[in-house]
């Protein structure tokens, strides 16, 4: 597709109203994204046609949902792990990039293959099980909830589908990462994303405040005054992997608190517990993993999608130069398998504040 039809096609989208608002990606960061990509700003416009380039290759992709969401324990059987996640994992990937493809560019291809996914997997999808069943439901099924937000208002996705779907959540998604939110580690952060998803789409404010009080009540138990994740740090080789794992999601969730309620968690201090701090631990170590001090060579993301999509997200929440210097050579940023939470994280920045009079922004996309 040539520039000029691109950029034309997000120009008229852009005057259409939607009266549902994501609370993963709201109205404003969307029109910001659009007006930088009418003017061809980078790194915009180049993680834009990359989303594209992806949604095309999607387009002719057939679904795998399964009637039994059913994923043994890593650790138990990983090869029948990887393998059955992969089903919901690729699914909910093409759902989100496919819905926010159509809501960037208001073609109708894209917005039909995005309820096209939702609609197999709350068709045919009726429960899950084994040892990392609700797990893997939880932190790869967020792809569908911010896809069935992003496509809710529309015209291509029908009222009866758009029902199925919520009852799907209620009747699947919702009890799996209600089960596990509770707990203090890696798998409380995925199911209370997951949650906040859900309460946002059905529209619970009571959900939101519970998940809110549980992000809130047991920072001191995650992160310590260093900054180290007390739970993760645990898994030896694997513990910046798990660090990385446990912040997406609770970043995340701070993102989407912020979007429903406008409290700001991002710089909540409890005990001196501070997310930022988290953050800064994990960048250091990821830079100079030799140092790691809970034991040596650990997986540090070299050659992975991971830490930068946590770090480009950041960057501009914290006006943190050391997030930026770090991102930058891996720009436009996507994230796309195993697990979502930033997954479009250059296309799609995220700010507190006001999108156009961000100031801290600025310096973030001077690329030169």
């Amino acid at each position: 597709m040539k520039r000029s039809l691109l950029v034309s096609i997000v120009l008229v989208f852009s005057m259409m109203c939607w009266s549902f608002e994501s609370s993963m990606h709201p109205d404003s960061q969307i029109r910001f994204v659009k007006s930088q990509i009418e003017k061809e700003s980078e790194p915009y416009y180049s993680a834009y046609l990359d989303l594209i380039s992806k949604t095309d290759s999607l387009l002719a992709e057939t679904h795998h949902a399964c009637v039994d969401f059913s994923v043994p324990g890593f650790y138990f059987n990983p090869e029948e792990h990887r393998r059955n996640s992969l089903a919901l994992s690729e699914d909910a990937f093409a759902a989100y990039a496919c819905a926010l493809a159509y809501r960037i560019s208001g073609e109708d291809k894209y917005g039909a293959k995005a309820c096209y996914f939702l609609n197999a997997w709350a068709t045919v999808n009726q429960t899950y099980s084994n040892a990392d069943g609700e797990l893997v439901l939880a932190y790869n099924g967020t792809a569908l909830l911010i896809a069935g937000e992003l496509m809710y208002t529309s015209g291509v996705w029908c009222q009866t589908d758009k029902e199925r779907f919520t009852g799907w959540i209620t009747k699947v998604y919702q009890p799996a990462v209600n089960s596990i939110r509770n707990r203090t580690n890696n798998w409380g952060d995925w199911g209370r994303f997951g949650s906040l998803l859900c309460a946002s789409l059905l529209g619970d404010s009571n959900e939101v405040d519970k998940n809110m009080y549980l992000i809130q009540s047991d920072l001191p138990t995650k992160i310590a005054p260093d900054g180290r994740m007390k739970e993760e740090i645990k898994r030896e080789k694997n513990g910046l992997w798990y660090t990385y794992f446990s912040l997406a999601p609770i970043t995340a969730s701070c993102w989407l608190i912020y979007n429903l309620t406008g409290t700001n968690l991002f710089l909540t201090e409890k005990e001196g517990a501070l997310i930022k701090s988290a953050l800064d631990y994990l960048l250091y170590y990821c830079v100079k993993p030799e140092e790691w001090p809970w034991c040596a060579s650990p997986r540090s993301g070299e050659g992975e999608p991971w830490p930068e999509n946590l770090f480009e997200a950041m960057s501009t929440v914290y006006c943190e130069n050391q997030y930026d210097k770090f991102v930058r050579p891996f720009r436009p940023v996507v994230y796309p398998y195993h697990s979502y939470a930033w997954t479009f994280p250059t296309l799609m920045p995220v700010i507190i504040g006001n999108y156009h009079g961000q100031s801290c922004a600025e310096p973030r996309f001077n690329l030169k």
